[in-house]
């Protein structure tokens, strides 16, 4: 049975009014297409409201912790700027190395201090399974922004969340994912979570030690996505409608040669994009770093600072939902 088109611009009332409050944010995997319906249903309202009002006190008298064990501008600022359009506070800690944790304490007893302040917390941490750790800890939502090579859910939220704001559709798209799609945590989860959608096509483009784990091929094989790996971007760029490119991440390479051999090897510029599809949208999750030429920025097809934007929105809609204000 063919499933029904999402969109995220029907009233509340005919989506699925999910209870979230409470609720952890840990992996695209507790996302069904009803939720997503119901997020981006959400997250389109708080678009408006920012354009109309700017700031309301939907969330006044709630405070974020934000506890950052990785350097973050984006999502840092992002969750920042969602909680203060909404009304509420912030406890930044984003040096972590000059807090209790560089005094040996645990993870668990850092997340249970935490939560005596605040109502919220949002961890990054480099290693993959922490945000799980912190939310059995945890007495209240705690959202993953990231751990280690594992997931980055609200990123791939909010990455479909721009596909649908820019293409108008979820289903019967080609998506294909460029550069470091072993250690790009965002690719993992998005991946995941397109392939809820019909019609969904993915294509991998990366150097061959810089290719998606087998692991989340085969979940989305499991969904019957049809995926194919490429070498180059050559053959899968002019079928693609969503070009997401990635950093090739320095940091996550032990062998500094190995980083040096594969920093370079694709660079989206005017001359590469005269290939792809006038209707398309190519996304980053940024920072880049030379992947993407600054003269394609001008281009209607370049949608990665207005993904920016869709991210607020998002983030936004995710406090609201856990902290029962949606």
């Amino acid at each position: 049975m063919p499933t029904q088109p999402l969109n995220p611009h029907l009233p509340f009332g005919e989506n699925k009014q999910a209870d979230w409050y409470g609720k952890d944010i840990l992996s695209v995997k507790q996302f069904s297409r009803d939720d997503l319906q119901y997020v981006f249903g959400v997250a389109h309202e708080m678009r408006g409201m920012v354009e109309r009002v700017g700031t309301f006190d939907l969330l006044k008298g709630k405070i974020l912790a934000n506890l950052f064990y990785e350097p973050s501008t984006r999502t840092s600022s992002s969750f920042t700027a969602a909680m203060e359009r909404l009304g509420g506070s912030v406890i930044p800690i984003n040096e972590v190395k000059y807090s209790s944790v560089s005094k040996g304490e645990s993870l668990p007893d850092t997340i249970r201090t935490l939560e005596c302040y605040a109502d919220v917390i949002v961890l990054r941490h480099p290693e993959t399974g922490s945000a799980a750790i912190a939310a059995k800890a945890a007495k209240k939502p705690v959202i993953n922004a990231g751990d280690g090579v594992g997931e980055h859910p609200t990123q791939a939220l909010l990455d479909t969340f721009t596909i649908m704001e820019e293409l108008g559709r979820l289903d019967n798209l080609t998506v294909t994912m460029l550069g470091d799609l072993k250690y790009g945590r965002t690719v993992h989860s998005l991946a995941r979570l397109l392939s809820q959608f019909s019609g969904i096509k993915l294509n991998y483009v990366s150097p061959d030690i810089l290719r998606m784990p087998k692991e989340v091929m085969d979940e989305v094989a499991a969904k019957g996505v049809p995926q194919a790996e490429f070498a180059s971007l050559e053959k899968a760029l002019p079928e693609t409608d969503v070009l997401y490119v990635t950093r090739v991440q320095k940091e996550r390479f032990e062998d500094p040669a190995d980083y040096e051999k594969v920093k370079g090897a694709y660079v989206i510029d005017p001359k590469v994009m005269k290939a792809a599809k006038q209707e398309m949208a190519v996304m980053h999750p940024l920072p880049r770093v030379g992947e993407i030429s600054p003269d394609f920025d001008d281009d209607p097809r370049a949608a990665y600072f207005r993904q920016m934007e869709y991210g607020l929105y998002v983030r936004m809609a995710l406090l609201a939902m856990v902290l029962g204000k949606a």
